[in-house]
């Protein structure tokens, strides 16, 4: 092992660099640079295993254990993830968004319409993906820039920064999903995810937002006359939902989950609730089957009268949007299973001891730089969210990342968080949610840059923080 371990270390840096390498100067699709570099790992780790004298082999079938491990992940979490698209997608061509958006707008007022914006962007970014909801919230951003005469690079980076701190921490969207599912947080966990991630969100959230007021007012924007206002997008929907049904898709899944949590929450030598009710309450408060009746309620925001073709078109789209996460998902799981397969975890315990060199809330920044150095090489929060936590899954009792709070896996929701805000640093122009924020905006690519990237970098660094403050707290 002594022997092994420092070459396996060795071999898992070089297959993360390959990826990075893949992904950022070829511009390979993460899910084929996965595979790559897990083929690569694998073979290296069997030679590996070889040379040092192994009694068995690290890895005794290769093609295998990437395919168990492909298919394991997505057992668990495929269907998860399936629902919350298509949960986003309803919301977003049912106009609920737009029926969030002017919920926000009318409680905080039109005197504030920075905090609009960015409250606005945080919930409509929850289920949809901030991509689609700066789209959607867009001509809302630019009627008020106009109503009021804010600057547009304000609103702009305000609306951009909320979208972006829930898209990266908050589930149902399915980045955190995922990551919450790499890391082995089973279903009664995820809530704590949601409840732990709120939060930190709204702290990076912040963040933007005060970026936003005090950094980018002198910087201008290149918008063209207001093409649309927003009442005349509004047109574009034959109704909008109440806003108690725009919300309920949202709301009643958590509402479960935390339901089925708190219900299976240690009591004496129980649960909090027990018998027929209790096993009740838990399975409908699994994720799975939360998400479900959330697809439902969302569709019941389906207009009375529609084309036949209208639902599955829909349905369709949200296909289409999950199934770039679902390979990645899956290719981080076989990459996952390949590191279970060596020794490499019990290396790194070695190299730890007893946790005072490289441990708890260190740890947490070892996972914050290696999901900000994927982020920044090739681009999306989302697979950079899935491929740190796939690495990560394999390492966390090493890393002190293991341990529990009551029935809180407060190690493993840390990680989660941490990797969620290495995953904001930081979004240019290998990331398309870049060219959204400065092409509906109006601005320029150096424009871009000083409002919106540096941003990102503010809130990730907040964001890291304030998981480091809870870590040295809960850890």
């Amino acid at each position: 092992m002594n022997t092994a371990g420092p070459s396996l270390l060795a071999a898992l840096a070089a297959s993360i660099g390959l990826i990075i390498l893949l992904c950022g100067r070829f511009r390979l699709h993460p899910f084929l640079a996965i595979v790559i570099a897990s083929y690569g790992f694998g073979l290296a780790a069997m030679g590996i295993g070889a040379a040092t004298g192994s009694e068995k082999p690290f890895v005794e079938d290769l093609g295998g254990t990437v395919a168990q491990g492909f298919g394991e992940i997505l057992a668990s979490i495929g269907l998860v993830i399936l629902f919350g698209t298509i949960i986003g997608k309803v919301l977003e061509r049912t106009g609920a968004a737009v029926t969030l958006a002017e919920a926000v707008l009318k409680v905080i007022g039109k005197r504030h319409p920075a905090l609009a914006m960015s409250v606005m962007g945080w919930t409509v970014s929850i289920p949809v993906f901030c991509d689609s909801g700066y789209v959607v919230l867009s001509p809302l951003q630019r009627s008020i820039a106009r109503k009021t005469g804010k600057n547009p690079v304000v609103l702009g980076t305000a609306l951009a920064t909320g979208l972006y701190a829930s898209h990266t921490f908050v589930p149902p969207t399915p980045g955190p999903i995922a990551a919450a599912g790499n890391v082995g947080i089973g279903s009664a966990g995820l809530v704590w995810v949601i409840l732990f991630g709120i939060p930190v969100s709204l702290v990076a959230a912040l963040a933007g937002l005060l970026w936003a007021l005090r950094r980018t007012e002198h910087l201008r924007s290149g918008l063209p006359e207001l093409e649309e206002s927003f009442e005349e997008y509004k047109t574009r929907f034959e109704r909008l939902p109440g806003l108690g049904r725009a919300l309920a898709p949202i709301l009643v899944p958590i509402a479960l989950m935390a339901t089925g949590s708190v219900a299976a929450f240690p009591s004496g030598d129980s649960t909090l609730v027990s018998g027929d009710l209790g096993d009740f309450l838990t399975d409908l408060g699994a994720p799975v089957n939360a998400l479900l009746i959330g697809v439902i309620l969302a569709l019941v925001l389906l207009p009375p009268r529609r084309d036949a073709t209208v639902l599955t078109t829909w349905v369709a789209e949200g296909l289409v949007d999950a199934a770039p996460i679902l390979v990645i998902t899956g290719a981080g799981g076989a990459f996952g299973a390949l590191i279970k397969g060596t020794p490499i975890a019990d290396y790194i315990a070695s190299l730890i001891g007893d946790g005072s060199t490289l441990g708890g809330p260190l740890a947490l920044l070892v996972l914050f730089g290696l999901a900000a150095l994927l982020k920044t090489a090739q681009g999306s929060s989302t697979a950079a969210l899935i491929i740190t936590s796939t690495l990560a899954q394999p390492l966390l009792p090493a890393l002190g990342l293991d341990g529990t709070l009551g029935s809180i896996p407060i190690g493993q929701v840390m990680a989660v968080l941490a990797i969620g805000a290495g995953a904001m640093v930081v979004s240019h122009v290998n990331d398309s949610y870049f060219w959204v924020v400065s092409q509906f905006s109006g601005m320029d690519v150096q424009t871009a840059y000083r409002a919106h990237t540096a941003a990102t970098l503010v809130q990730g660094l907040t964001a890291l923080a304030t998981v480091l403050a809870l870590g040295v707290v809960l850890l």
